[in-house]
């Protein structure tokens, strides 16, 4: 093991169990993850068993994985790389049952001297979670076991009750990593280094200096075959309670007393009891022109392929700031941004015609997409005689660096947390049960959906919502291109 990956991975060789081997989501990130994580030697020895639906034999899966490298992965390998990770690779249908999975497991960690741990990770629709969780209890794979849970963590507060008790049934919860990839993402943990390791930003991040705060995150991209999927989820459950509501909780949590696991939970937990319940009025709904045209869609579906919402935390440092949060598919732009508004200072002293304000408050930027870009706009005199003001920015790009090779892939580094039994970018069935449960107003009345066209940034009531503020996408200012 290098220098470089001592210390970071796990002390002890790991069995994957892949549930869903065969799937999208296995072959575009977890199978070229871990084989990065194995050929860069951050696991000490690893073992992949998949499993799926289909009945393939071992040299049938590894055609599989071997084309999933080559079509998804973002790193160059050599044949001599793929032949250690191919021999690493074994495959059990789930039609054979719990005995023919023990016994692969038990064969895998007889190949490893001494002491191993085993990885369980459920990349499977939520229905079918439950019947792989027996299995993996009937075939004796708990003790020395962590189990990762793709989303959604139910559909409301009294499904997601009844599936952690039924989790609970197996594993125990520190066993259990219910996996946002948005989490793992460099860019969202950046966010606490900027927040508490700068004497510049720690002192005013609350409500006497941040006006209000926007998390952005619109697709350009439609359903593709997700649509049966889709009609029965909708945005705010496939992005707002498993994704957005996490980034609010980085923003807005208090200090933790150290970056262990679960004092930082605990944290983010505070804020999630300190939310008040999403007011119906609150949230604009909206359906792209043509969903109901598609295929496995209900022709007069409710469901809302978009969604804004205003939110607020009901705490000392955030009370009276809105949180505003919008995500939906068909839109003019592919973003992930995290928009900070400072409250504006007395313009008395500049001249009328200077300018200030007239472009809106200063904005801290985060963009969460991979390239992991920070922003600071603020008003500057223009050059030439006279008070004239512009709105200039300071950006900083990981790019610039020379490290962004360095960047793990936001899976890679969950697999790898997982293993560690670092909980801290997973969410604790507490944290869960209470988003549904400030949820409840809006899903029990949900407000009628409002029809957009493809390419714009969603219904005009989206504008209402923010009033007297303005959304910050789209952009009045470009991100620098990176340098070459």
């Amino acid at each position: 093991m290098s220098k470089v990956t001592a210390g970071v991975g796990p002390r002890f060789p790991q069995v994957v169990v892949l549930v869903g081997a065969t799937g999208d989501l296995a072959r575009r990130k977890l199978l070229p993850g871990l084989f990065h994580l194995s050929k860069a030697g951050f696991i000490p020895g690893c073992r992949i068993i998949g499993m799926s639906l289909e009945d393939l034999d071992v040299d049938a899966f590894r055609t599989i994985a071997r084309q999933a490298l080559d079509e998804f992965s973002t790193r160059k390998f050599s044949d001599e790389d793929w032949q250690a990770f191919a021999a690493s690779l074994d495959y059990v249908p789930l039609s054979a049952g719990a005995a023919a999975l023990k016994e692969a497991v038990d064969e895998a960690e007889r190949s490893f001297d001494g002491e191993c741990r085993r990885l369980h990770y459920l990349s499977v629709p939520p229905n079918a979670a439950l019947q792989v969780v027996r299995t993996l209890g009937e075939a004796g794979l708990i003790e020395r076991a962590r189990i990762v849970m793709e989303k959604p963590f139910g559909i409301d507060l009294a499904s997601a009750v009844s599936l952690n008790s039924k989790l609970h049934e197996v594993f125990d919860e520190e066993q259990i990593f219910r996996i946002d990839h948005f989490l793992g993402k460099e860019p969202a943990q950046n966010i606490l280094a900027f927040r508490f390791a700068n004497g510049l930003f720690e002192p005013i991040w609350n409500r006497n200096f941040i006006d209000h705060v926007q998390i952005d995150v619109p697709e350009t991209l439609g359903l593709g075959k997700r649509a049966g999927f889709y009609e029965a989820t909708g945005a705010f459950r496939d992005m707002v309670v498993t994704h957005l509501f996490q980034i609010l909780a980085f923003m807005a949590m208090e200090p933790p007393t150290s970056l262990e696991p679960v004092p930082i939970s605990e944290e983010k937990n505070k804020v999630f009891r300190s939310m008040l319940p999403i007011e119906p009025a609150d949230v604009v709904r909206g359906q792209y022109t043509g969903y109901r045209a598609e295929e496995g869609v209900n022709p007069e579906s409710e469901t809302e392929t978009f969604i804004a919402l205003k939110c607020s935390i009901d705490n000392w440092r955030w009370a009276g700031v809105p949180f505003y949060l919008r995500t939906g598919k068909r839109l003019a732009e592919g973003q992930r941004i995290i928009s900070i508004a400072f409250r504006e200072p007395p313009k008395s002293m500049f001249p009328a015609g200077s300018g200030v304000g007239a472009q809106g408050p200063d904005h801290l930027t985060f963009d969460l997409a991979d390239s992991a870009r920070t922003s600071l706009s603020f008003y500057g005199k223009r050059p030439g005689p006279g008070m004239r003001l512009d709105k200039a920015s300071m950006q900083f790009a990981m790019q610039e660096t020379g490290l962004i090779g360095d960047v793990l892939e936001a899976y890679e580094r969950l697999i790898l947390d997982a293993m560690r039994g670092d909980r801290t970018l997973f969410t604790t069935a507490e944290g869960i049960e209470r988003l549904w449960q400030v949820s409840t107003p809006l899903l029990e009345s949900p407000p009628p959906v409002r029809f957009y066209a493809p390419g714009s940034w969603g219904p005009n009531a989206i504008h209402q919502l923010v009033a007297p503020r303005a959304w910050r996408l789209p952009f009045e200012r470009a991100w620098r291109a990176p340098n070459h």
